[in-house]
């Protein structure tokens, strides 16, 4: 387990600030998922708990170890990140895409071996890629390439796991399969996951954590059935809506009544 933390981070693009004095402690061994609307900071935020993003003021923690401190190799073999819209090389295979995962383990006395090959083919087994190992990247689908940046992601095999918006381009099963697997992967190795994810829903019924980002800071943090609620959505996505219990899960889920939309009545027996 991987305990990530923000002490007195402040962030920007350019002149731009973004973040400013922000403290977020990441839980190990939870799912913690950030949400909020388009252009908050989320994607930002991520990348900086990844060490890709530099802090102006502040700095990011790994296992009580300030991240400035560590190599990239060390901090690659304890924390696995996948952006959003990575590109590979032309003509890279999937199989060649997913060994690379296992690059923080190279080095001149330690080559490619059977663990090495047992992680890439776990992950291309538990990613439904096998049967497209030999395909290159730039042939597949939208949602094929997804998968194979996963499982790349997943053959790094670390502990801790951030991932910004991973169900991009995928369909419906396939999300659910995503989002599946890294629960697996949170309950049976007690991984810490961090996601970013529009959708609500989705959000709520994976996560143990949620963090609510606006206007670069954290409007709210906590399990989603003590947070989740109208207000909630209403300040930061300025959306109308009606928060209820899944019927199947038990957890939040959320109705948008969209705007400008006449609301029905429930019809009374």
């Amino acid at each position: 387990m991987s305990v990530i933390e923000a002490r007195s981070l402040t962030l920007s693009y350019g002149h731009k600030p973004v973040f400013a004095e922000l403290d977020l402690l990441i839980p190990p061994g939870k799912i913690t998922v950030l949400i909020g609307s388009n252009g908050c900071g989320k994607s930002t935020l991520l990348r900086s708990l990844a060490r890709l993003l530099k802090p102006q003021e502040g700095s990011i923690w790994l296992d009580g170890s300030e991240m400035s401190r560590l190599s990239s190799k060390e901090i690659a073999r304890r924390l696995a990140i996948l952006p959003q819209g990575p590109v590979a090389p032309e003509g890279l295979t999937v199989h060649q895409l997913v060994k690379q995962g296992r690059y923080p383990y190279q080095s001149w006395l330690q080559q490619w071996s059977k663990e090495d090959e047992k992680m890439v083919k776990k992950a291309l087994e538990v990613t439904d890629m096998e049967d497209l190992s030999d395909r290159s990247i730039d042939s597949l689908s939208g949602g094929q390439r997804q998968r194979a940046w996963i499982a790349m992601t997943l053959a790094q095999n670390t502990p801790a796991i951030l991932l910004d918006e991973p169900t991009t381009y995928l369909d419906m099963t396939h999300q659910i399969e995503v989002l599946d697997l890294l629960f697996d992967l949170n309950e049976q190795e007690s991984r810490t996951i961090v996601m970013v994810l529009h959708d609500i829903n989705l959000a709520c019924r994976y996560a143990h954590r949620i963090v609510a980002v606006k206007d670069g800071l954290i409007y709210a943090q906590g399990a989603p059935e003590t947070i989740m609620n109208e207000r909630l959505i209403r300040d930061v996505f300025d959306m109308e809506c009606q928060v209820t219990a899944d019927p199947i899960f038990g957890t939040p889920l959320c109705i948008p009544y969209g705007r400008g939309r006449k609301v029905l009545q429930p019809v009374m027996a």
